[in-house]
């Protein structure tokens, strides 16, 4: 039995790709871990960019509880199973009124891992209502293989290479993925998806985690992953360790290592060091 979805939740899972909303937490929890972000925020003069928005569960111990928060870990196992790696953590921030959109992709392009085995975890920490730039999901495009992607490295595309699918989507096909504060959806790596820009007066904040069962191997590079639930007796990815204190020394250097990592597997091919801001 499910821990947590219903069995019409697991069912749309695996017919569409996807299934929402699930409540996580409080609006008033999800406020608290925006505050966290803000915090940061303010003490370094601007909004996180760049290297930081990615494992940031490995910089802070707020950005920690969210990956490993019960309720968003039971719904996982829902899909994979009890063995369970958080692969990655990345905040998708469109500001108030901003251009920034992210065009139609499939995750898994350049991710380099061995199977298709993979759900994101995307928990709002504001409201994510459709004019703020909501997730826009095609139902049941999961089936199909990978589709080709070109790379576009635009400024206002906040995906790593600002990739899209070669494939023409007519504007009015796709289901809208609009969350209150403290809710998250769970979409399949294949899952074609993009969002539009924010015309609200507020920031849109989301965290995506990156789940896969610990069967799954990196094939492009020596990764690191960290172990949120059951145990790992395959041991492909090297295990991140929960941070001690926000921002001390070894949580900084473990980040790198592990930013290190990742920047090898998302951009190879190209000639960048570091991700976009």
């Amino acid at each position: 039995m499910p821990k947590i979805l219903s069995e019409d939740a697991v069912q749309q899972y695996e017919r569409d790709g996807y299934t929402f909303p699930i409540r996580a937490m409080s609006a008033g929890d999800a406020l608290h871990y925006r505050k966290c972000l803000e915090v940061y925020e303010q003490e370094t003069g601007g909004p996180i960019s760049s290297n930081m928005r990615r494992k940031t569960h490995l910089l802070f111990r707020w950005a920690n509880e969210l990956i490993r928060h019960p309720k968003i870990v039971d719904a996982v196992e829902d899909i994979l199973g009890p063995d369970i790696l958080c692969w990655a953590s990345n905040f998708f921030i469109k500001e108030a009124n901003t251009p920034d959109f992210v065009a139609w992709h499939q995750d898994a392009t350049y991710w380099g891992l061995s199977s298709n085995d993979v759900v994101t975890v995307w928990i709002a920490l504001t409201d994510a209502p459709v004019e703020s730039g909501a997730m826009k999901f095609l139902p049941g495009s999961h089936r199909q293989a990978v589709l080709e992607h070109r790379d576009t490295f635009d400024d206002h595309n906040l995906l790593t290479r600002g990739q899209e699918i070669a494939v023409d989507v007519p504007d009015d096909e796709g289901v809208y993925v609009p969350l209150k504060a403290g809710e998250f959806s769970l979409h399949h790596v294949l899952l074609v998806h993009g969002s539009e820009p924010n015309t609200t007066n507020d920031r849109r904040i989301g965290l995506a985690i990156r789940y896969i069962p610990t069967h799954v191997r990196q094939l492009k590079a020596d990764d690191t992953a960290m172990l949120v639930r059951g145990i790992d007796v395959h041991n492909y990815f090297n295990h991140e360790r929960d941070p001690v204190h926000d921002l001390d020394e070894a949580a900084l250097a473990a980040h790198a290592k592990a930013i290190n990592a990742n920047v090898k597997t998302l951009y190879s091919g190209t000639d960048k060091t570091v991700f976009r801001a």
